[in-house]
């Protein structure tokens, strides 16, 4: 019995040892667990590794690594780990789209394509979704195969290695974000970084292209939360920036994420909200920052401020109520309000408040469904500069221009590639005309971002040029016929020399040109009138051929001349803009042509009375005639006509009946020249 008992006893040992190292397995990853849960990314990175080390890889410990590096941008890292997720049958689909989204940041596009492309099999529903990220995809190949003309440089003498972005013009320098670890000793550092906090640091300008040591903005804009993301006014003496506060959480749904406001459910006891803070100067020491009045901690993020050029309109990013997306751009606007008292004497006093306007959504032409932030409002042309994932982009964030103000806003253009790239791209400022710093961590291994300078430089180009004339061959039908030998003269805005060629047989012609160029091109040939034409070419590569078709008239007398594409609303003589856009044309040929004196006619179709008819039209020419000469032309050079119905150019006259597009023929608005 004892030789049976001993090998058992001798066994106890080995058991408890396994037992032990169980528990150890299991209770450092239930602390990387717990880490997770608490947006402490960084050291749950660390502990599932040390878990890694006594244990086999899980499918749960692997997806926790890449999510984990995915929420730090660490898009090189969050590649490999969702990779390995691959090796276990039961992973989420979900995690396709994040591991694409990874190869996609990371310039991985083949790779990404087919990830996208896998999904879209196992998910049939999400086959829209799946498509659009290949666009997305495909998108950035062709912006990167067509760069445009920026030149791009690491800031490194002002870049710390650590985290460093969002440059803001103040006293000859910038203040910009960073968390690096500096001369106090940051020894605090985040548990969703694993870095020091983020401050303010001030960098003053020695020469155009060097840096002075930066220093931290002291207290009361530094203290031991995160700081960040600022803008002053014109006159440098007041401060917005941004600061993430920690503070109880009171809602189970309540979303935990300060930075990126992705949306996921955490246990956390506490909540971390980025707030806007007001502070202005006091002879050279700030003020203790006031809270933005709409900030709402617990609820939503307020954060990324951005003024208007006259300082009066705020933007910022939130996910406050009324958001279309993830966050979305807002804006304030700062109001007056008079109060008008008594003092002890009896005079009456007037006191002037200012108050910030309640928040408005900036409209869908801007917010998608997707995350728009990093506001900047650019100070030579007003232009608005955002970066977003949700309208059509590289990967990651990308920065997009809008042209107007408040919620109205048009023209939205994303400024591709080198500008943006494959990764996050955000905080555009601008110096001068084309040129300034981006923020971006196209470069970080482990997510962080850097400052970097841009400049434009032109590119070279051809112009494709044809000189032709219109010929009408029958009412509303006409052909183009070439004009050669046509003299072309090309000139830079600015400059009084020019650069000359003649047109070939056919009309064609050719010059070398720059993008981004202001150019006016004035073609000339007896017995026909002279036609200029401003343009400003947009080249992405020394092939681009930019093409322009210069329609030339006759000069003869008493010949009408089409001007075409003009309208007006039914029984109204009011100039619409479309209308004005082609009346500007006409200006211009009055400009080329100062020696002649034109007859503007406007004709009707049959409908209505002869009088009715002759009366609108008349007032039709009028109007068209008086907007010529509020651009500056001579009222004695035109003569207004309205012919009515009396000149119809096809059949549609009283009792026959016509489609809409034969009596369109016959309204119609046509000059022709009285006297050389």
């Amino acid at each position: 019995m004892k030789y049976r008992i001993l090998p058992i006893l001798l066994a106890l040992p080995a058991l408890l040892f396994f037992s032990q190292g169980a528990q150890a397995q299991k209770k450092e990853l239930k602390k990387a667990e717990l880490y997770y849960q608490n947006m402490e990314y960084a050291l749950a990175i660390q502990t599932y590794k040390e878990a890694l080390k006594q244990q086999e890889p899980s499918l749960p410990i692997v997806t926790r690594v890449a999510d984990s590096y995915r929420r730090l941008n660490n898009a090189k890292e969050a590649e490999f780990w969702y990779s390995q997720m691959l090796a276990f049958p039961d992973y989420s689909p979900q995690d396709l789209i994040h591991y694409g989204d990874a190869a996609r940041m990371n310039g991985n596009y083949a790779k990404a394509k087919q990830l996208y492309m896998d999904y879209a099999e196992l998910v049939p529903d999400s086959t829209a979704k799946a498509m659009k990220l290949i666009s997305i995809t495909e998108n950035a190949q062709n912006w990167m195969a067509r760069p445009r003309s920026f030149a791009l440089s690491n800031l490194s003498g002002l870049n710390s290695g650590n985290t460093d972005f969002g440059p803001a013009f103040y006293k000859g320098g910038i203040v910009f974000t960073s968390d690096r670890q500096d001369f106090r000793n940051n020894t605090i550092v985040s548990g969703w970084t694993g870095k020091p906090n983020t401050a303010l640091y001030y960098s003053k300008r020695d020469t155009a292209d060097n840096f002075l040591l930066p220093e931290v903005l002291p207290a009361p804009l530094l203290n031991d939360y995160q700081n960040g993301s600022a803008i002053f006014s014109a006159d440098n003496q007041t401060v917005y920036f941004t600061r993430v506060n920690q503070l109880k959480r009171k809602s189970k749904t309540a979303n935990p994420d300060p930075f990126s406001w992705i949306s996921f459910a955490a246990p956390s006891d506490y909540v971390n909200r980025l707030e806007l803070y007001i502070s202005k100067k006091e002879g050279e020491i700030w003020s203790e920052p006031e809270p933005f009045p709409f900030n709402n901690p617990g609820q939503y993020s307020v954060g990324h401020p951005a003024l208007s050029i006259t300082g009066d309109t705020l933007y910022f990013a939130s996910d406050m109520p009324g958001t279309l997306g993830s966050t979305d751009i807002f804006y304030t606007v700062k109001q007056l309000n008079s109060i008008t008292t008594r003092n002890s004497k009896g005079e009456e006093v007037v006191e002037v408040h200012t108050f910030w306007s309640k928040p408005v959504n900036a409209g869908n032409v801007i917010n998608t469904p997707g995350r728009e932030l990093f506001p900047t409002v650019d100070a030579l042309t007003g232009r608005l500069f955002f970066s977003s994932d949700g309208h059509q982009g590289m990967g990651g964030l990308d920065v997009f221009s809008a042209e107007g103000a408040g919620d109205a806003w048009s023209n939205v253009q994303n400024m591709k590639y080198p500008l943006n790239s494959s990764a996050d791209d955000f905080s555009i400022l601008f110096e001068k005309k084309d040129a300034g710093f981006i923020s971006s961590n196209r470069e970080s291994m482990d997510g962080s971002d850097d400052i970097y300078t841009f400049n434009y430089f032109p590119q070279p180009c051809k112009l494709a040029g044809k000189t032709f004339e219109k010929v009408q061959e029958s009412p509303g039908v006409f052909k183009e016929l070439p004009v050669g030998n046509v003299k072309v003269a090309l000139y830079k805005i600015g400059d009084t020399t020019a650069v000359v060629t003649y047109s070939d047989a056919n009309g064609n012609f050719s010059f070398d040109i720059f993008d981004g160029t202001k150019y006016n091109i004035k073609a000339t040939k007896v017995n026909y009138l002279t036609r200029s034409a401003i343009i400003t070419p947009e080249c992405e590569s020394i092939v681009d051929m930019v093409r322009l078709g210069l329609v030339l008239n006759r000069d003869a007398i008493n010949k009408p001349i089409l001007v075409e594409n003009i309208y007006y609303d039914l029984d109204k003589h009011d100039i619409r803009p479309d209308a004005a856009l082609e009346l500007d044309k006409l200006v211009q040929t009055l400009i080329d042509n100062p020696n002649i004196k034109i007859e503007l006619s406007s004709h009707t179709d049959s409908r209505q009375t002869d009088a009715y008819n002759n009366l609108l039209s008349q007032r039709r020419a009028q109007a068209a005639v008086n907007y010529i000469v509020s651009k500056g032309i001579a009222a004695d050079r035109l003569v207004a006509k309205g012919y009515g119905e009396t000149r119809l150019l096809n059949r549609c006259k009283d009792g026959v009946s016509c489609s809409e597009e034969e009596h369109q023929l016959n309204r119609r608005t046509e000059f022709k020249i009285l006297k050389k």
